[in-house]
């Protein structure tokens, strides 16, 4: 039970409202004594996460950017600690979807993964890989009603709590449904959007953040986490083939995914327009000077894509999937990397 209430002074700021609990300690609603602006304080109502604050305060501190969460003040040896945060006057995108359950706009799917991304890339560039990107730590500062019409900049992320910071792992600091490591090095993050490397306590780099934004793409697409080997469109027939395709590139082997943020925002660069018209596949990939190309769009593409990431063009005459569970699947895979399933054995 909390012992804070209405009107406890921390700092220079007067409590008004708790907007949030977890098993980590309280997030409340503030606002300054004197000149009245309105901030988010979080305090750990357990003091092992005093340290884990400092941590994470002292990560967004570093980052200012527009679409990370802005730290204010912080004091973790005050009496209660706590972290002065910018206070978001929105929901989280776990409301935005529980909400919206398969019908979100596919204009405002693609501007929220972009927020998303503009974020993990100036993350990335300091070093700081988030481990913990899902819905619930997604916020939309003041939405439109017509959510078509979100901006990049009202996406903000927030709680870095599980972050590593130069090769050091803070603890989770989340809300429960985070699963901690005691030494720092084995699981951390939510099990739902947690990257296979992660499950194995293996180290992580960006691209394990960018595997939990795959998960976060068909969520916000279908209302529903992927199961299988299925993609957005076949649960959301609307959904143009390039974002299935960019979907695949994150929800897969660690060496297939995009390998930084930057490459995924390049991906959905030209998404808020329809793909081109699906071409003649015969002779799908187009040699030219600097390689191959799409035939669509005529721009560059991997030997292994079976889809261009620009446009959603099919590049191969026939899209092999397992035969187990219907996942697609690469030329040359031995095992399915959904369910497991030994593809030679099939294949016979």
């Amino acid at each position: 039970m909390s012992s804070r209430r209405e009107g406890d002074r921390i700092s220079n700021y007067l409590l008004e409202k708790r907007i949030g609990a977890g098993s980590f300690g309280e997030v409340w609603c503030a606002r300054h004594h004197v000149f009245g602006d309105k901030v988010a304080i979080k305090m750990p109502t357990d003091m092992q996460y005093v340290r884990n604050l400092q941590r994470e305060g002292v990560a967004i501190h570093g980052l200012k950017h527009p679409n990370v969460v802005r730290a204010i003040d912080l004091d973790p040896y005050a009496d209660p600690p706590y972290l002065v945060m910018e206070l978001i006057e929105g929901p989280s995108l776990r409301v935005v979807i529980d909400k919206n359950r398969g019908t979100l706009p596919i204009r405002a799917v693609v501007t929220i993964m972009r927020g998303i991304l503009q974020a993990l890339r100036a993350a990335h560039a300091s070093d700081l890989v988030h481990r913990d990107i899902k819905p619930a730590n997604i916020l939309i500062h003041q939405p439109p009603v017509d959510l078509a019409e979100v901006l990049e900049q009202s996406v903000k992320v927030t709680d870095f709590g599980l972050g590593r910071v130069g090769g050091t792992t803070t603890q989770s600091i989340a809300a429960s449904g985070s699963h901690e490591a005691e030494d720092g090095r084995g699981i951390a993050g939510t099990i739902a959007y947690m990257s296979p490397e992660q499950k194995e306590g293996k180290p992580v780099d960006a691209r394990s953040d960018l595997y939990a934004c795959g998960v976060v793409l068909f969520e916000m697409l279908t209302g529903e986490r992927p199961q299988g080997g299925d993609l957005p469109s076949s649960m959301r027939p609307d959904v143009p083939r390039f974002l299935d395709e960019v979907f695949r590139r994150c929800y897969t082997h660690l060496d297939r995914r995009f390998g930084s943020a930057e490459e995924m925002l390049t991906a959905l660069s030209d998404s808020h327009g329809p793909p081109p018209p699906p071409t003649s596949l015969p002779n799908a990939y187009v040699a030219s000077s600097s390689g191959l190309e799409c035939p669509a769009c005529h721009r560059s593409v991997h030997r292994d894509d079976q889809f261009c990431i620009y446009c959603g063009q099919q590049l191969v005459a026939s899209v092999p999937r397992c035969q187990a569970c219907d996942a697609f699947v690469q030329p040359g895979d031995r095992f399915c990397i959904a369910c497991g399933q030994d593809l030679r054995v099939l294949s016979r």
